[in-house]
Formats: C-alpha cells, structure tokens, sequence
C-alpha cells in the first residue's frame, strides 16, 4: 500500500501585512499631514485595531511557520504599534508630555533603522519601505520634541510616501504572483535570501 506525498504550500503573508500597514498609515498620514483635522482619528483608530493592528500581526505569525524571522518580527512589531498608538490615543491622550511621545516615536525609529539594514539583501521596492518609514518617524519625534508643525506635516508626507510604496509591494506580491511572472517590478537583489521572497 503505497502513501501519496501531500505538499503543502504555504500562502505569502506579506501583502495582507503591508496592505495593513499602508492604509491605516495612509488615513494617519493624511491627518498628519494636514489634509484633515484629528477629528477624524476615530476611522483611524478603528483601522489602526482591526487591519493595521490585528490583520497586520496575523500575517506576522503566518512569517513563522516559513521561517521568515525577518517577516515575522517586522510584521508583528508594526501591528503593535498600531496597537499600542490606538491604545494611548483612545486612553491616554493629553495624559503624556510630548517629549515623551517624541522618545516613543525616535525609537520606533531606531527598531525601523534596523530593520532597514536587514532588507539590503532583499528586493528594492521593500528597502524604499523601510527607509521612508524610518525618515518618517525621526520627522514625527522630532516635530512632538520642538513643537514644530512644519516638522509634523513633514512626517505627515513621509507617511504617504510610506504608505504608497507599502501599497506597491503589496500588490506587486499579489498580482505577479497570480500572472506567474512580473508585471509590478520590485527590484530584484542580486544576492537573495529567504526573506527576499516574502517581505
């Protein structure tokens, strides 16, 4: 009696999470570029928990079965942020002294550098990720440290950018994967590694 092989494979869970990441950072960004007043911030919170957040730290945890620690990490902690920001504005704003939430924003900025440097052996279009968010945060921490609008409306625009190149990925993943060959390039590394494929 002879047992058929069953090959499983595993779904890519990366355009769910930087579909996640870049709407609710595009409604944000959008607020804190000045487009719309923070009385919008309810959608945004709203977002922030089930897609950004939630959806988000699902596809985090799809990363760890492929052993995608890259993926995993980076997925995971983004939803948490989005947590933990949905968190404090829905209980804590106005409780907090900017300079505090400027530290909270530099270290974001910080783990988003690092993070960074781990995407240069992957695709480029990721790389423009991560590089902008990175930006974006040191301009957000720096205009809740001065005070400086000008500096926030920077990280606002930062933010888009963040979101557009997040929103280009993933549907670069989804449609190439589905026409089985490139139609949204992403700017293949030279050198791959195993998370230049996911993420």
């Amino acid at each position: 009696m002879s047992t058929a092989s069953i090959q499983m494979k595993l779904a890519n869970p990366a355009p769910l999470g930087l579909a996640g990441f870049a709407l609710t950072t595009w409604l944000l960004s959008m607020i804190n570029a000045g487009w719309f007043s923070g009385d919008l911030m309810g959608l945004v919170l709203a977002c922030a928990l089930a897609y950004g957040g939630t959806a988000q730290a699902i596809a985090g945890v799809m990363e760890l079965p492929r052993g995608n620690t890259f993926g995993a990490t980076a997925f995971l902690s983004y939803g948490a942020f989005w947590w933990s920001l949905a968190l404090f504005i829905a209980f804590f704003h106005g409780k907090v002294p900017a300079a505090f939430i400027g530290w909270y924003l530099f270290l974001w900025g910080v783990f988003t550098f690092y993070m960074w440097l781990a995407t240069f052996r992957s695709p480029r279009a990721l790389q423009f990720i991560f590089v902008a968010l990175w930006i974006t945060f040191l301009l957000l921490a720096g205009g809740e440290w001065t005070g400086s609008v000008a500096l926030r409306m920077a990280g606002g625009y930062g933010g888009l950018l963040t979101a557009v190149l997040a929103f280009y990925l993933s549907a670069a993943d989804v449609i190439n994967e589905v026409y089985e060959r490139t139609v949204f390039p992403i700017g293949e590394a030279r050198t791959f590694s195993r998370h230049a494929v996911s993420l």
